[in-house]
């Protein structure tokens, strides 16, 4: 059974993109096993700390060695991606072996599923960004992604209420992942 490990991107407890990463949970159902990286412990990238690699590098690089894919779920910030992706970004370029740039890192060649739930922009920008920078750290990016505008309403009461075409992208995207 395929391991799909869920990145998301926002850390508010009822964010979108939370939402959004739980319907794509139900989407997949039992057809793999789906886990959600806790990264809320990973410090900022620091060449004083990189060796020894603090523990919480050491756990999330094991965990997204073990996936077969990734999927992020993230909202844009400012044009972008949210600094704490970025970081995450930035250990998981980090060669395997300390130093040796020759070698792959935990992220080379894993395939990789782009969504996000935000403005007007339906994340487009974020999603846009975050594709250059994965395929530049040689993870393999599929071409289908979602963005979702979330409706002005659901700004006052924190629900994401999903239409049927969107579910339907949504599905087709794991469809895409897990193939």
């Amino acid at each position: 059974m395929k391991k799909i490990l869920f990145i998301i991107g926002s850390l508010r407890e009822k964010s979108f993109n939370r939402q959004l990463a739980q319907e794509a949970m139900q989407i997949i159902g039992n057809r793999a096993q789906v886990t959600e990286l806790d990264y809320s412990d990973l410090p900022l990238l620091n060449q004083d700390i990189e060796q020894p690699e603090p523990t919480a590098v050491t756990r999330i690089r094991q965990t997204v060695a073990a996936a077969d894919a990734l999927w992020f779920f993230t909202p844009e910030y400012n044009f972008s991606y949210p600094g704490h992706v970025k970081n995450l970004l930035d250990w998981l370029s980090r060669p395997v072996i300390p130093m040796d740039y020759a070698t792959p890192t935990c992220s080379n060649g894993k395939r990789v599923a782009l969504s996000g739930a935000g403005g007007k922009a339906a994340t487009a920008n974020c999603r846009a960004k975050l594709t250059e920078l994965l395929t530049f750290i040689k993870a393999d990016v599929l071409a289908e992604q979602t963005g979702i505008a979330v409706p002005a309403e659901a700004w006052g009461t924190d629900v994401l209420v999903l239409t049927q075409e969107q579910k339907e992208q949504l599905k087709s995207q794991a469809n895409a992942l897990l193939g």
